[in-house]
């Protein structure tokens, strides 16, 4: 089964009725589809009300992809808001917790920077992290092409085997070290993660002046050649991972939306229990 949805909820334009006021959107976005990506969690840890808030504008089939808040990946630069590694795990699971107890926590995604290289010590920080968060599903992605090497590939998928990490699968432009290659294989039997970044080579590497590095560095829409592709290449996965989520990021000029229903369309998926939606003569056709 493929479960299709978007990084956030707040900037899908096109999604969304003139007039939509921000705190509707979530709802309003539960009606397309049947999976979301929270990213404020990464740049902080989200007080249980919010999460509870969200719960509460979604139906009971949807699940969130909650990505893991900064200072566990070493994203964050300086100190952490927190007196010990331990309040900070502890903080961030006590956050989540409404989420799994709802049902609809589909994972938590681990998201390592381009400096998170292939050595003993990261592989020693990967096992603190997930017996830290023993009791949630957790997803794994790299952002160092060292993981993937000739030398270290294989070793870096039994490792996630052997420690219960979902593989978060990228799709994304294949420019020095700080990109990996999409790896097609399943470390979970029951669900896998594939995020689709675009193929903005040049804007990867450096953003373009004047502008912020996120403006630029996921500005791309995907051909119906390429998501042709990436379908191709997804089915490929249900045979060995039953749930297979596919996150569209590609959201800098306002193409995730209108791409994931493409390629929603090029599946032929329909999900059902979603959250009502008033079909309007003037949604934008996306096939």
């Amino acid at each position: 089964m493929i479960y299709t949805g978007l990084t956030g909820w707040g900037d899908h334009h096109s999604l969304y009725p003139p007039g939509t006021k921000p705190g509707d959107k979530l709802e309003v976005y539960s009606s397309h589809f049947p999976i979301v990506e929270i990213d404020a969690s990464f740049y902080a840890v989200q007080p249980a009300k919010n999460y509870e808030k969200w719960l509460n504008q979604t139906p009971d089939r949807f699940s969130f992809v909650v990505k893991a808040y900064q200072g566990i990946t070493g994203h964050q630069r300086g100190e952490i808001p927190f007196s010990s590694k331990e309040e900070m795990f502890q903080a961030f699971k006590e956050s989540v917790q409404p989420v799994q107890q709802a049902g609809k926590l589909g994972m938590i995604l681990c998201q390592f920077p381009p400096w998170f290289h292939c050595s003993k010590e990261n592989v020693q920080y990967l096992r603190y992290v997930r017996e830290q968060l023993v009791s949630f599903p957790c997803a794994l992605e790299f952002r160092h092409q060292s993981w993937f090497s000739a030398e270290f590939k294989k070793r870096t998928l039994d490792f996630m085997k052997n420690q219960n990490w979902i593989h978060s699968i990228c799709d994304e432009p294949q420019v020095e070290p700080g990109s990996v290659p999409m790896v097609l294989e399943p470390t979970d039997s029951n669900k896998t993660l594939v995020r689709l970044h675009g193929r903005n080579r040049e804007a990867w590497r450096r953003p373009v002046k004047g502008k912020s590095w996120r403006e630029t560095r996921y500005l791309y829409d995907y051909s119906k050649t390429e998501l042709e592709e990436c379908l191709k290449a997804i089915k490929k996965l249900e045979k060995n991972s039953r749930i297979v989520y596919v996150v569209f990021n590609n959201n800098s000029g306002g193409h995730a939306a209108p791409n994931a229903k493409q390629f929603l369309n090029l599946a032929g998926i329909e999900y059902e229990g979603l959250a009502p939606r008033q079909i309007s003569l003037f949604d934008p056709p996306y096939s």
